[in-house]
Formats: C-alpha cells, structure tokens, sequence
C-alpha cells in the first residue's frame, strides 16, 4: 500500500476530485496555500494498492496542467535599484507536486 500526496493548484482541484470519483478512488481533499505566489491550492491524500498507484498518477498528470500567470513583484523602496521591477512578470504555475511514501500500517475504526 501508498499513500500518495498530491498539491495541485485550485483551479485542478474540482475535474481531479471529479476523475478520483469516476475512477472509484477514495482521495482527502484539504486546503492549502502556496508559499511562492500565496495561491490557493487543494492537497489530496489517497492511499492505495500498490497495483493502481500508476492510475492515480496518471490521472493527476492529466488533470493538473501548467499556466501561465503574471505577477507583480514586492515593491521594494530601494531607490538604487531598476525602476522596472514593479513591473508585473509571466511565472508558470499550475501542474502538481506528488510524492509517494509506502504505508507500514493501515488501520480502520
């Protein structure tokens, strides 16, 4: 058994949690946010038979896609630097950071 955890960006969450139903996987949706851009994202934790982990991950690759997104950088009062710093910049956001950890134990009550 894994246990898979998936940080995806917000606007993935809901066509993510929607292929986990069609697909009979049992996922924990929770809220999170972003250190890097203080963006709104959605972790889902899924544990799962080591047999169906390629499914899970495959449908995550599917659903969680890359962006592109401006930003406005922190103004900053130094005056010695470039005036165009406030000037918003392209960041790529979106995708999903997954990371599978094996389970020792897994319990029902």
């Amino acid at each position: 058994m894994k246990m898979i955890i998936a940080i995806v960006q917000d606007k993935d969450s809901n066509r993510l949690s929607s292929e986990f139903i069609d697909h009979n996987i049992r996922a924990t949706k929770l809220s999170s946010s972003g250190g890097f851009l203080r963006s709104g994202n959605t972790t889902f934790l899924i544990g799962i038979a080591d047999e169906r982990v390629d499914k899970v991950l495959e449908i995550i690759q599917q659903t969680s896609h890359q962006r592109e997104q401006f930003m406005t950088p922190p103004v900053n009062l130094d005056n010695s630097l470039d005036s165009e710093a406030a000037f918003p910049v392209e960041v790529q956001v979106g995708g999903a950071t997954v990371f599978v950890v094996p389970v020792e134990q897994f319990k029902q009550f």
